[in-house]
């Protein structure tokens, strides 16, 4: 029997443990499912990344949209679904000539959120600045919290 000094995971090449092999497995899942038709995009077009971030009157969706035009995309709130359209129009320049690499998405996309609270649709802003759509959706009164008095009796 001979003692073998302990080496805790980190300090151990990482083909080696067997945590490893999972993460890899796991990862190449997670791949799996960001193709186009598992949801990260559409079967003939792709989805634009998006944050979506609230303070307590009100609630931002900012949406990655580089290279497009403001009349190419298409805002709809409905029944407290907030739904972005559009599409990205390949272009036409580089047809003749040999792709090397393409790694930018084209064609049509929609993007639904369904909204956590209820807003007050009169109040919706949007504005799209270098490439990022910024979407403002004040909360309605009846959504934000109030105080309660309490009586005594």
């Amino acid at each position: 029997m001979s003692i073998i000094r302990y080496q805790t995971p980190s300090l151990l090449p990482s083909t080696f443990t067997p945590l490893a092999r999972l993460s890899a497995f796991q990862h190449e899942v997670d791949r799996l499912f960001d193709l186009p038709f598992f949801g990260k995009g559409t079967a003939d077009g792709w989805t634009p990344a998006l944050d979506v971030h609230q303070d307590k009157d009100t609630l931002f969706v900012a949406v990655e949209l580089p290279g497009m035009k403001r009349e190419d995309v298409k805002l709809s709130l409905h029944d407290g679904i907030l739904t972005l359209s559009g599409e990205r129009r390949h272009e036409k320049a580089h047809d003749e000539k040999a792709s090397l690499r393409n790694e930018r998405f084209f064609g049509r996309f929609e993007r639904s959120l369904n909204l956590p609270f209820a807003v007050d649709a009169a109040r919706v802003a949007a504005s799209y600045e270098d490439g990022v759509l910024t979407v403002t959706l004040p909360k309605a009164e009846e959504a934000k919290p109030r105080q309660i008095d309490i009586n005594v009796k």
